[in-house]
């Protein structure tokens, strides 16, 4: 018992002799680092708005304000350790060899931030595009450091780890989605004017994107018909809707201007045995 109690009474005299030592240092750390804190989110939520005002992508923004603030906040750490008489060189050693041992053992993990930050950096598309990458396609809801978010049109969620988007051949088509098909026409029919009906039937349609104009043409010549290309640019979370209802108003188009569309023939002759 008297053992115990002169244990007690040394860590208390230790307590007692730090706190009356080092009690104003402390307090002045803590301060100093509340107040590191509080300027590093004024900061932060002052560079996000300057960025707003500037245009910049939405990812590039939040990466920048992001990074600013952690600066701030750790250099507040490091003149809070100081106030405390604590040396930083035997942390930044031990920083050091763990960064090392991490790096080694989380080498995907690093190589799918350091492909998060060339897309941020050099900004191959934007939240809002329409990509196509590694056979997979959507609309781009997010950019991380680690993955990037796309969506299709029935809302699904593709999660693409950055590593296998960059070095890769990416098809960025901004918000749309291109749409093409054929669709056949009789060979006494005109093909001018059946060009004009497709071109007049997609004009103001729902979904159909205004930025670029359709293209229609003659793309070949088939056995039993004129075979007409038909190009057009529609909105991408709408895709498949969009082009539905052009195909249904393109045929009812071409019925009404009297343009047929031919269905294959054969013709064959029975010859007599002679």
């Amino acid at each position: 018992m008297d053992q115990e109690l002169e244990q007690f009474a040394a860590i208390y005299e230790q307590v007692t002799t730090f706190l009356v030592n080092y009690s104003f240092q402390l307090i002045g750390a803590v301060i100093v680092f509340l107040i590191g804190v509080l300027v590093a989110r004024r900061v932060s939520n002052f560079v996000l708005s300057l960025c707003a005002r500037k245009g910049l992508d939405v990812t590039l923004s939040g990466f920048i304000a992001n990074t600013t603030r952690l600066i701030i906040i750790v250099m507040t750490a490091i003149i809070a350790l100081g106030k405390l008489g604590i040396s930083i060189t035997p942390f930044v050693a031990a920083v050091g060899a763990l960064s090392l041992g991490a790096g080694l053992a989380m080498q995907g993990l690093l190589s799918n931030y350091g492909a998060g930050l060339n897309i941020i950096l050099a900004r191959p598309f934007v939240v809002g595009d329409t990509i196509s990458v590694q056979g997979v396609g959507g609309v781009v809801k997010e950019v991380h450091l680690a993955y990037t978010v796309l969506a299709d049109e029935d809302e699904v969620k593709i999660t693409i780890p950055n590593k296998h988007i960059v070095g890769e051949i990416i098809h960025n088509s901004q918000n749309d989605s291109i749409a093409e098909f054929k669709v056949g026409i009789a060979y006494h029919c005109d093909p001018k004017k059946a060009v004009q009906v497709i071109l007049e039937s997609l004009q103001g349609m729902e979904g159909i994107s205004t930025a670029r104009a359709p293209q229609v043409g003659i793309e070949g010549f088939g056995d039993s018909s004129i075979d007409l290309g038909v190009r057009y640019w529609v909105k991408t979370v709408v895709r498949h809707e969009a082009q539905y209802l052009a195909n249904m108003a393109i045929y009812e188009a071409l019925q009404e201007a009297a343009i047929d569309i031919p269905f294959p023939q054969r013709e064959v002759r029975m010859l007599k045995e002679a």
